[in-house]
């Protein structure tokens, strides 16, 4: 018998029916062992020696694993095929030779890029052994993340008290954040105009020509800088006729389709598509790759979801080829194969791009079997490979020279047709940076050279600089992608930890740095700015990939680095807190202390009026104060300095009048209450008794992310007016309505509600996103929540699902239900992991069934055992809390899983 061994219950139900007798196939459920979460797990003293643990939850997968093995022929390591694969066979290799099971088994590796039949075959006909540079690089890169977060946190946690951890390339990102944000805050506006004529030709065509030279000078954006001068730009051209065309250039343009999708890739256009999180789009595609159930069979949908090559194999290519030539004639297929290559240095070119495994299984013939994020993720997969391997779209581009005044005067219009549509018939890629200028602009009409226009109007128009946008999702892969930081299988755990540690927030869908990061960060600038430069970090990057590229040895790249980085820790030993705070204080004052726009001294205490106001660091973390004090006691909180829930709320100490309400002119004002920070509409009036009158005045809770410094009369009046009518739903006809509720924003139609994210603002959501939202809600009652199906549970094949519920997410199987930790990612929730939170709920459920039992039967604790417990408290929530934040420091360490 062969002993085949994959990472997953799904893939290995999947493999086990292609492979038949013979052969046992068993899922590791991931990683099995790890190093653990403690001081000395790596030795730099010892020649980087590594000690590692078995997970417990993983002992009973090793335990059925090794017992396999015992009655077989073979061991054959099938884990997925990159570099956290590798190690994942390696690690299990390692175990079951401590364990002494292996005697002459033969072990073989073996690895495909798609689960289907013919590759899982093929892989089986031609195995290999372990690749030992690409466990060396796993080891390497695993070693350095544990260095850092081990070693740095806990030099944060003393010299900066309040913050969380620090981690070798999530510090370099949050960088990025806060470096944008600080640009954002310096940027000041620059007034700028242009001016456009708009003129009729003959034939009565009307287009917008605008002035670009003035008296022979060509104008920059600049040149016309207010009012003033546009104007006098004005009256030159009122008094310039005749207009003149002076010449007409046309080219013809080419647009080239946009290569497969690559890790990285696919999460930007899913984020800008789809509205997808980087976790969330790994989350789907590792469904998609590991198998759906299509008509009673599990296929595979797409390739290996992790990788960061462009290429596709020549079967792809001539299936490609012969669906467009059917589907969209010979015009649309090029005369030879696009063969695509990826520019970066250490892509995995052993492997394929992200492509459907059969380019003849449609979008619309796997819909039935998908759920909605499923079908369109595998939409834009299939309409990208497809795209990839047509013509070329073809554009008529025109610019046109118009003179006036003699010549003194020059305007430019410029135009452009779409002669022939190419690959954009079926696919075109969304940017967060503006599109080319002639693919906005639209048709001009026949025009010949020498040709007089008449002058209908001047238009001058007012601009201001716009200061740079900060990061989406989509943009900070990029960025971190140029800069060639982390990797693009590790992008999605990098920002889900930013936002876990409360560093940064996403709010519509961009990263605003919270406080405690802009902290972070501006410590680790001052003090270890060299770990956290771009350069640095791209260049430790580079040699990893040379670790499994065979060209440099693994321990010499480690003892380069720590011999360094272990002096630049050294040197903060003597660093006084005084110096940290001063440090930050002129860091980040422009953060703290904007301009207030009056000329007054923004540091200023308002309090005393004579103190200055500076950063303070306490006990529980970073502060305002005056300088004036004992005698003067004034404070500011920081946003998330304050409170478990790490919500940022402004200082609020009493009412806050936000205006009068025009429609009864009562008092609109903002308070806080102890269930959180509310808006409220009048007085609660007294009915003499010096009690409040039964009837309230109308509230309503600020929504979550909105911070109440950001809330004025308007937007006051605008919530208290809730929940307000969005339209009528296009298939029932029934009114949508949204609003706020006990539980947050929400929608409402019929009997059926879904609860609004972080990234929707329930004042300005409209019909077709909340049709949307509201149909992925299936089924009726509270909710309308009948759960998320995530997959099959390997024991009984039953389905397991992902609810929303009051007090968080949970998943149900069956009579079981397991709550989600907080620690977890609901939206990127694997399989796996649901299939181990519920076999840790069942073990919770089975003990307490045992202990009621031993109760029941005369077996209860003594109280002197209780009585010793509560003496033991205060010293237990003193281990919580160092275990916490030893948690905190492996987390960060463990946070770059290489995929």
């Amino acid at each position: 018998m062969n002993v085949v061994v994959v990472e997953s219950p799904a893939k290995a139900k999947t493999i086990n029916k292609y492979l038949g007798p013979g052969y046992r196939v068993v899922a590791s459920f991931g990683h099995v062992r790890d190093l653990p979460a403690k001081d000395g797990s790596v030795l730099p003293d010892q020649d980087f020696a590594m000690s590692w643990e078995v997970d417990a939850k993983a002992e009973a997968r090793l335990k059925e694993i090794a017992q396999a093995v015992r009655e077989a022929d073979a061991l054959i390591l099938a884990t997925d095929p990159d570099r956290e694969g590798e190690a994942i066979s390696w690690h299990i290799t390692e175990e079951l030779k401590r364990r002494k099971v292996l005697g002459s088994v033969d072990i073989k590796r073996v690895v495909f890029n798609e689960i289907t039949k013919n590759a899982v075959l093929d892989a089986m006909r031609n195995p290999r052994g372990l690749d030992k540079e690409l466990v060396e690089a796993y080891l390497a890169r695993r070693a350095l993340d544990y260095l850092v977060g081990f070693t740095l946190s806990p030099v944060l946690w003393r010299k900066l008290p309040g913050s969380r951890s620090a981690g070798r390339v999530q510090s370099v990102a949050l960088r990025l954040v806060c470096e944008r944000e600080a640009e954002i805050e310096a940027f000041k506006p620059r007034e700028y105009w242009t001016v456009n004529a708009r003129l009729r030709t003959a034939g009565d065509g009307v287009f917008t020509a605008r002035l670009t030279h003035l008296d022979g000078r060509k104008l920059d954006k600049f040149d016309l800088p207010d009012k003033e001068a546009a104007e006098a730009a004005v009256k030159r051209l009122e008094a310039g006729d005749p207009f003149t065309v002076a010449a007409i250039e046309r080219k013809t343009v080419r647009r080239n389709p946009f290569p497969p999708f690559t890790t990285s890739t696919l999460q930007q256009e899913a984020s800008r598509k789809l509205g997808l999180s980087a976790s969330r789009t790994m989350q789907v595609a590792q469904r998609l790759y590991e198998g759906v159930d299509l008509d009673g069979d599990t296929v595979g949908l797409i390739t290996y979801m992790r990788t960061d090559a462009v290429s596709l194999s020549q079967e792809a290519i001539r299936g490609a080829r012969r669906l467009i030539e059917q589907q969209y004639g010979p015009k649309y297929l090029p005369d030879e194969p696009r063969v695509y290559k990826t520019a970066a240095k250490n892509a995995q070119e052993a492997h394929e791009a992200i492509r459907p495994t059969d380019l003849a299984r449609r979008p619309e013939q796997v819909a039935h079997a998908l759920d909605r994020d499923q079908q369109r993720l595998y939409e834009l997969i299939w309409k990208r490979t497809v795209a990839s391997q047509m013509e070329s779209a073809v554009l008529d581009q025109v610019s046109v020279d118009i003179s006036a005044g003699g010549g003194a005067l020059t305007l430019r219009a410029t135009g452009s047709t779409l002669v022939f549509d190419g690959f954009l018939t079926l696919y075109q890629e969304d940017r967060d940076d503006p599109v080319e200028d002639e693919e906005k602009e639209g048709r001009l009409p026949a025009l010949t050279e020498g040709e007089r226009l008449a002058r209908e109007a001047i238009l001058p128009e007012q601009h201001f600089t716009q200061p740079p946008p900060r990061y989406s999702e989509a943009s900070l892969v990029k960025k971190l992608e140029e800069l060639g930081i982390g990797r693009p299988s590790t992008y999605a755990s990098i920002l889900q930890v930013l936002q876990d540690r409360d560093y940064v927030r996403l709010e519509k869908r961009r990263f605003i740095p919270e406080d405690r990061g802009r902290l972070v960060t501006a410590f680790l600038t001052s003090f270890f700015q060299r770990y956290v430069e771009y350069g640095f970090t791209a260049a430790l990057e580079e040699q990893l990939d040379d670790i499994s590229g065979g060209r440099v040895d693994w321990k010499t790249v480690l003892r380069d680095f720590w011999t360094s980085f272990s002096q630049a820790v050294a040197e903060t030993k003597d660093l006084r807190i005084s110096q940290v705070i001063e440090t930050l204080d002129e860091e980040l004052g422009r953060h703290f202390f904007p301009e207030t726009g009056d000329g007054t001294n923004p540091r200023a205490c308002p309090a005393c009026q004579t103190g200055r106001l500076s950063l303070k660091l306490g006990k529980f973390g970073a502060f305002i104060g005056c300088s004036n004090y004992p005698e003067c006691r004034y404070t500011r909180r920081l946003a998330l300095e304050n409170g478990e829930n790490g919500e940022a709320e402004a200082e609020l100490s009493g009412p806050r009048e936000l205006g009068t309400d025009p429609a009864t002119g009562l008092p609109v004002t903002i308070r806080k209450g102890p269930y959180g920070t509310y808006i409220q509409l009048g007085e609660s009036p007294d009915n003499g008794s010096g009690k409040a009158a039964k009837e309230k005045p109308k509230r309503v809770s600020l929504p979550r992310g909105l911070s109440p410094a950001d809330v004025d009369l308007d937007r006051a009046l605008a919530l208290l007016a809730l929940p307000r009518e969005i339209g009528r739903h296009p298939e029932t006809g029934e009114p949508i309505t949204a609003g706020i509720g006990r539980f947050g924003p929400y929608l409402k139609h019929g009997s059926a509600y879904k609860s609004l994210g972080p990234d929707e603002d329930v004042l300005t959501i409209g019909l077709n996103r909340a049709v949307d939202l509201l149909a992925q809600v299936r089924g009726k009652g509270r909710g309308g929540d009948t759960g998320r199906t995530l997959g099959a549970h390997p024991a009984d094949d039953k389905p397991i699902t992902l609810h929303s519920g009051r007090y968080g997410p949970y998943l149900r199987h069956g009579r079981l239900i397991a709550s989600v930790p907080k620690s977890v990612d609901a939206d990127a929730l694997t399989l796996d992991q649901a299939v181990a939170l519920l076999a840790a709920q069942a073990e919770k459920a089975k003990g307490r069934k045992t202990a009621a039992k031993g109760e029941a039967n005369g077996a209860a604790a003594p109280k002197a055992k209780a009585k010793t417990s509560t003496k033991a408290k205060p010293k237990t929530a003193a281990k919580a809390k160092t275990a916490r934040r030893k948690a905190a420091a492996e987390a960060d360490a463990k946070a770059e899983p290489e995929s």
